[in-house]
């Protein structure tokens, strides 16, 4: 019966695989092939290293830790197998012609597609637990992996310029100002993490550790803090305030001469949304992305606070009752109507434009839309354990250089949304789909 009930599960996490496959590929499609040698953001790799890595991450996982297979192309495995996270240091120097042709990479991730999906067809995986769950678990790790990148990614073509993308088609939605009242929270628990026990359904390595934590009272926005809003901020001159900045902050701002979200472009006394096929007037009711430094300084100014990654949980999963939520609406499964996710836009919807998606606090829009920064630095919960297959994760990124970021964005899969899922990025960073809202005691 376990056995039976093994097969079932891997074959269903192969069709996802194939699925996110599918997702990645469509997303390459929308990149003009001349234009897969540039690089859009300057702290990351170019365009095409992306193209190979997703193969190379799936081939070097599976290869080392379940299926026990010798590689024919150990230069390019290791030229694909790592992305960048500069954190305030150089920037890469690379040139095109460093990089092998478009051809050879095309071939590179056919190869190692067939070999993968032979080798997961066959069921025989040598290197892994005879119980089956750690083939489970590198599926899902595959899986999830690239639907992380198939998000990140769409950081990067943001950035390109539109002559170098193919438009893809877009839907619109009516704009409409909102009201954005602090509701209150009451004292209770939030539950962070998953248990550590053979029930558990899949996490990554720093989802693991539940514990209960108290959560005084305290009150959070109803809304995302919307474009209108922080334009309130920068005719404020918030950027030029030195009071509203951390130390390190301000001299990231001042070194690099950010004066607005990047996102954002004036054309004095008009501002645009640079939005992922177009640029359009700045949509007010959209919330407005941002680094987590912007975010702090609003906040300062604001007289608020970002929640911690514990007030965040309480107002999106707390109820009255005491008992938790599996999703801020309920136990529903997310699904597209609910929410501005699962890859259904490319840009960001009106803060209030799903009023379904909220809370038992009335706390709407938790998730989809933007992730959402918290006060928390990124770190371990109690008893963390690296995952022995890619020990560096989670744990290279605990150096209290990087923020727990909550909820989701247009581009999130939907299996992403989980309780329990924790997304981070340094504070200076300003490319995420990234947004905040405001809490105050």
């Amino acid at each position: 019966m376990a056995t039976s009930r093994s097969s079932t599960v891997q074959q269903q996490l192969q069709r996802e695989l194939q699925n996110a496959r599918a997702n990645t590929d469509e997303l390459f499609r929308i990149v003009r092939e001349e234009a897969l040698y540039e690089r859009p953001i300057a702290e990351r790799h170019r365009i095409l290293f992306y193209v190979g890595h997703l193969e190379a991450f799936d081939w070097n996982l599976f290869r080392e830790h379940l299926f026990a297979a010798q590689s024919e192309t150990p230069e390019m495995d290791q030229l694909f197998a790592f992305g960048i996270d500069p954190v305030d240091g150089g920037l890469p120097a690379d040139q095109p012609k460093d990089w092998p042709g478009l051809g050879e990479v095309r071939e590179y991730v056919a190869s190692l597609r067939a070999r993968i999906d032979d080798a997961l067809g066959s069921g025989n995986f040598p290197s892994a637990k005879t119980n089956g769950r750690a083939a489970e678990t590198l599926l899902n790790v595959a899986i999830e992996h690239r639907l992380m990148h198939a998000e990140t990614l769409a950081y990067m073509l943001h950035r390109l310029p539109y002559e170098k993308k193919i438009p893809q088609t877009r839907s619109a939605l009516i704009e409409a100002p909102a009201e954005n009242p602090l509701l209150e929270i009451p004292a209770g628990q939030a539950t962070l993490g998953l248990p550590r026990d053979a029930a558990s359904p899949f996490g990554w390595d720093n989802e693991f550790g539940a514990s209960a934590v108290s959560v005084p009272r305290f009150r959070i926005r109803k809304y995302m803090v919307s474009n209108a809003d922080f334009l309130e901020f920068i005719e404020d001159d918030g950027y030029g305030a030195r009071e509203f900045w951390s130390a390190e902050d301000w001299r990231w701002k001042e070194e690099n001469g950010i004066r607005h979200p990047a996102f954002w472009r004036q054309d004095r006394p008009h501002w645009f949304y640079r939005g992922m096929f177009e640029e359009r007037p700045l949509p007010e009711s959209w919330p407005v992305y941002v680094s987590h430094a912007e975010a702090s300084a609003y906040a300062r100014w604001s007289g608020q606070l970002l929640p911690s990654e514990a007030q965040w949980h309480r107002a999106a999963y707390g109820t009255a009752q005491g008992n938790e939520r599996v999703f801020p609406w309920g136990d529903k499964s997310a699904d597209t109507s609910l929410g501005n996710f699962d890859f259904a836009r490319w840009d960001p919807a009106p803060v209030n434009a799903h009023p379904a998606n909220k809370s038992a606090f009335g706390v709407a829009g938790l998730l989809g839309n933007g992730w959402e920064w918290t006060a928390t630095p990124f770190g371990p919960f109690p008893g963390f354990a690296a995952f022995s297959f890619y020990p560096g994760y989670s744990a290279n990124f605990f150096d209290n250089r990087h923020y727990v970021m909550k909820g989701g964005s247009a581009r999130t899969a939907a299996r992403l949304l989980r309780r329990s899922f924790r997304n981070w990025f340094q504070p200076h960073y300003p490319y995420v789909y990234a947004g905040f809202r405001c809490v105050s005691r």
